[in-house]
């Protein structure tokens, strides 16, 4: 099969379907099991070809593996990848094979780019299949899929190409988290702070995530859930993602700055992306018969008053101007929840709460805010830094404490000021404050987790966590290195998924040094489930040099977890 050329708004060499299996099976009716395709003003011929095809190989496969259909297919000028998200719904994507290096994509990455757009548009929508079911013509599915799928590929653009994790992204692990580490005494005050967010919602069954810039801190969900509400608030609700033109260390923000215009509502909303993918007129994300949220939309989120996130995304109350509050879905419960974000400087929090546990709506939701944080006597009074006797006496000094912080008009003494402060500051205010402070000074900056003389990625396949060498010394790396560390991680990709069916191989170590050209060692470890790849250029040439610096860097920061001893 040909890679189909679109027009101005091409596909770059790449291709992605979403289709059903289970529909469009009589003739004539072809065109129904197509969910979702890009580029999307691709001649329909051309889609039921490269869906065609998708489905024959899928069907042969099955053949031969019931229990797991086709995963790739390697063509003369073509990759093919294929994700069965959830049963006999699939998403294809199809690159094109490149003499150029920039070309070079490693698989397993690719599919963790189809893994995550479904896990997130679970989140926010449910499963397809029971979208499908509620709506059998399909057009409630496309017409939510359509701007989703283009909104996350948004994050891709660089310039006006869209670009895939290649080569220089070797260094990266897409479908985990990144943990902030913190000293003992944080954590305690971290532990306390979640103990008070969760009993002062007043509902049985809420959970919370903590953030610090773009790092996690503390999460009581589920390892899926925590996944996909972590990538989602990384991307649209950290400090930087609020920030328009900021620049960010993390490695998951992917593509350059968001070049999104907003105008108007959220359904007359144009987005550069929109413009440069070219959605057609008669696209279903132009449906106008169906209400579509588009959560991964750039630049709709805002900080409130009150330090509680706000967005329009979800419309408005019925009746009201108050922007209704967003939904998420639990992958692990299957319970809707409402999303409470709060933030403070660089600490964001993020509550969730059961719709189920909400009787009034909006003015139920306001109500747990308050209930969270306990501000209803201090909202408005002071400042949420005015904690400390110091801030007291600077606020008290500069007259400060008057009628227009609607404080008592006076006070008879400094004492009673102290007193009526104490007094009315949250427990939550304070913990906030004292974790925010603590996190900050042990925060180590941007290069924080960097190790000088190493280039690594440390991935924890139990806890889906990665460490990783900070992005711009990753930069550093000479081309050859990165194209040789991205060919042993396929080699290890390529082992791991032959011995994934044979329980007696899974925790089958496994150790690969190879010696580049440009006189850099890259190597990889696996045991245990734990994975540590690692780059040393301008290294000595010897083999013993090189297992030496890898067993000091797992004695020293893996807790020997990858020495040979």
């Amino acid at each position: 099969m040909g890679m189909a050329t679109a027009n101005s708004g091409g596909s770059e060499g790449m291709e992605l379907c979403i289709f059903d299996l289970r529909r469009g099976q009589q003739e004539g009716q072809e065109l129904d099991k197509i969910l979702f395709f890009f580029p999307a003003d691709l001649p329909f011929s051309t889609q039921l070809s490269v869906i065609g095809l998708s489905e024959g190989l899928i069907t042969f496969t099955r053949i031969f593996s019931p229990e797991a259909a086709c995963e790739l297919i390697e063509a003369e000028r073509h990759s093919h990848v294929f994700y069965e998200a959830e049963p006999d719904i699939w998403m294809v994507m199809v690159v094109e094979k490149s003499k150029e290096a920039e070309a070079i994509w490693r698989i397993d990455a690719l599919r963790e780019v189809l893994k995550e757009i479904h896990s997130l548009f679970m989140m926010f929508y449910g499963p397809v299949r029971e979208m499908l079911e509620k709506d059998p013509s399909g057009g409630l599915t496309r017409a939510h899929l359509y701007p989703f799928v283009m909104d996350y590929l948004s994050d891709f653009l660089v310039g006006k190409k869209t670009q895939l994790p290649s080569f220089r992204d070797c260094l990266k692990e897409f479908g985990t988290v990144q943990m902030l580490t913190v000293g003992r005494e944080a954590a305690i005050e971290v532990q306390s702070l979640v103990r008070v967010l969760e009993s002062g919602a007043g509902a049985t069954h809420c959970y919370s995530l903590i953030l610090f810039q773009d790092l996690l801190v503390s999460t009581t969900l589920s390892p899926d859930d925590t996944i996909n509400l972590f990538a989602y608030a990384v991307q649209r609700l950290s400090p930087r993602a609020l920030s328009p033109g900021a620049s960010s260390w993390s490695y998951l923000r992917r593509g350059s700055t968001p070049s999104h215009v907003v105008v108007g509502p959220t359904s007359a909303t144009v987005s550069v992306s929109d413009q440069f993918h070219h959605l057609p007129a008669t696209s279903p994300s132009q449906d106008n018969s169906y209400h579509v949220k588009r959560p991964l939309q750039h630049n709709r989120w805002s900080k409130g008053k009150d330090g509680f996130l706000v967005t329009d995304i979800w419309g408005t109350e019925t009746g009201s101007l108050i922007p209704s509050t967003p939904t998420i879905w639990l992958q692990q419960t299957g319970e809707r929840m409402y999303l409470c974000a709060y933030q403070y400087k660089s600490l964001t929090l993020i509550l969730l709460v059961p719709l189920s546990s909400i009787l009034n709506g909006e003015q139920g939701v306001s109500l747990v805010k308050q209930q969270v944080l306990e501000n209803v006597r201090i909202e408005g009074i002071f400042p949420m830094h005015v904690i400390s006797v110091e801030n007291c006496l600077s606020y008290y000094t500069e007259g400060l404490a008057n009628i227009t912080y609607n404080a008592p008009a006076s006070f008879s003494s400094l004492h009673y000021f102290i007193t009526f402060v104490e007094t009315n500051v949250t427990e939550a205010s304070l913990k906030i404050l004292k974790v925010e402070e603590k996190l900050s000074k042990g925060w180590g900056g941007e290069n924080a987790y960097h190790v000088s003389g190493y280039r690594y990625l440390l991935i924890d396949d139990d806890r889906n966590v990665s460490r990783a060498s900070p992005p711009a010394k990753v930069t550093t790396l000479a081309k050859e290195s990165l194209l040789a560390m991205s060919k042993l991680r396929e080699e290890v990709d390529l082992e791991k998924s032959r011995s994934k069916w044979d329980n007696a191989d899974r925790d089958k170590d496994l150790e690969i040094c190879i010696r580049v050209k440009n006189n850099a060692w890259v190597i990889a470890r696996t045991t245990r489930g734990k994975q540590l790849y690692m780059v040393l250029e301008r290294a000595n040439e010897t083999l013993l040099y090189a297992s030496d610096a890898f067993e000091k860097f797992s004695d020293r920061y893996c807790g020997g977890a990858f020495s040979l001893d």
